[in-house]
């Protein structure tokens, strides 16, 4: 299986052993980032540091001062990694390498961008902003992604690109010093405190034939037993995404006379909303790139997900992007309920080895799912595992859960992360690589 690795440029910037310690994983390829939300991150072998704080969300590159002039809603540059484009600096090392490297690019997740502009940004069903969280139904905010998308994706050295958070973002959010945690919630929880509320979504919403004010009402009294201590989707613990989905319709099961009209309309337009999205970024990027650039999509299989795997209707992006980067932590049973919707939907395009483990997909999506029998063949599904033991990560089990994930249909890996592993976990990783050969 063709294998890459996550990095940061300054993992590489300024090291003279990085790319060549990163080629002998046994790695092809290296997926770099170019746009990148804020964060603090460990460089355990830099010669120079030993934590970057990257205070804000920002482009690893010089941007273009033209595409950008007198535009609102524009990325931030960085001073946190010497020189002036840190990406072009570290792609060149990996490329003298013979790494083949792809854009990392974050989208719909800028807490700078959504703190300026805050009328960009998700509003919940009680008025809270969420900065970090830019609305996705906002003509602005798409203008600005495309956009953005289109310039980041198609740096100079780079053969592809791999497209993070190009959908809904919502509550989830690592937070210095978060405090969101005394009340446990649900996936369906979840979901109803990511829906958006903004002008736009709530128009969206009465144009699809709710006021808007019946379900902004509708999701603050479903969420009421929650906070009481009494969580109203329960029973949906081990379910998959199918019980979260589920959970959803329990939480709202009695706030209208029609509760699925309601759960049905509120995905209706976030699910639009996502899908449009997603076709207009890729198409941008095509625009941009020359032929052969491939353009994936971190990808949810449950369309009402949100976050950095942005949910996604499986038979739609692989109609119109090269592939998908799925999320994989976890075991077996986790790996088959993300992996499986994908692989489905290829395999019923292709002459593809029959899957051996089947997992409860959400009935909306396999009904979704006939509609588009053109799905390329050449449709990537890449299997993301985490490689830190520290965060989680499975490191000494890497081969078996590769195998695992071929089985389910995977044909790619991805490796998170190359640059804040310690030596012992490179190590590792470096022996499941070669048993994967």
């Amino acid at each position: 299986m063709r294998a890459a690795a996550f990095l940061y440029p300054w993992d590489v910037a300024g090291d003279p052993d990085a790319a060549r310690r990163v080629a002998d994983l046994g790695v092809q390829q290296v997926t770099l980032a170019a746009a990148y939300h804020s964060t603090r991150a460990l460089t355990p072998r830099h010669p120079r540091h030993r934590v970057v704080t990257a205070r804000h969300a920002a482009v690893l590159y010089p941007p273009d001062a033209e595409r950008w002039a007198g535009r609102a809603l524009r990325p931030y540059g960085q001073d946190w990694v010497a020189g002036p484009d840190p990406f072009g600096e570290a792609a060149r090392a990996l490329a003298d390498a013979g790494l083949e490297v792809h854009s990392w690019v974050v989208l719909a997740h800028n807490t700078r961008l959504g703190t300026e502009h805050p009328a960009i940004a998700v509003r919940n069903a009680y008025g809270d902003r969420y900065p970090w969280a830019p609305c996705i139904a906002r003509p602005e905010v798409r203008a600005y992604l495309c956009d953005l998308a289109a310039e980041a994706a198609v740096r100079p050295g780079a053969r592809g690109t791999e497209l993070e958070s190009c959908g809904w973002y919502g509550l989830a959010h690592l937070h210095a010093h978060d405090k969101t945690g005394g009340v446990p919630l649900s996936g369906a929880a979840q979901y109803l405190m990511s829906l958006c509320f903004c002008e736009v979504c709530e128009a969206g919403y009465t144009a699809l034939g709710v006021p808007a004010r019946e379900v902004r009402g509708a999701v603050v009294r479903a969420l009421e037993p929650v906070w009481a201590g009494a969580e109203g989707g329960g029973g949906e613990a081990g379910e998959g995404r199918a019980g979260e989905w589920r959970g959803v319709g329990k939480l709202l099961g009695g706030e209208l006379s029609e509760p699925v009209q309601l759960v049905q309309l509120v995905r209706s337009w976030r699910d639009g909303a996502a899908r449009t999205l997603q076709r207009e970024v890729v198409a941008a990027v095509r625009a941009a790139a020359d032929d052969g650039f491939r353009v994936l999509l971190h990808a949810d299989p449950a369309g009402h997900r949100c976050g950095a795997n942005a949910g996604v209707d499986p038979a739609d992006v692989l109609a119109h992007a090269d592939g998908v980067v799925v999320p994989c932590t976890g075991d077996d049973a986790a790996r088959t309920d993300a992996l499986l919707p994908f692989a489905e939907v290829r395999a019923r395009s292709v002459a593809l080895p029959e899957v051996r483990t089947r997992s409860a997909t959400p009935p909306e999506t396999q009904a979704r799912s006939v509609t588009l029998p053109d799905t390329p063949a050449a449709s990537v599904v890449a299997a993301n595992l985490t490689v830190l033991t520290a965060m989680g990560g499975r490191p000494g089990s890497l081969a078996a859960d590769a195998a695992h994930a071929a089985a389910l249909g995977a044909d790619e890996l991805r490796l998170y992360h190359a640059g804040l592993a310690g030596d012992a976990d490179l190590a590792t990783v470096r022996r499941g690589l070669a048993a994967v050969r």
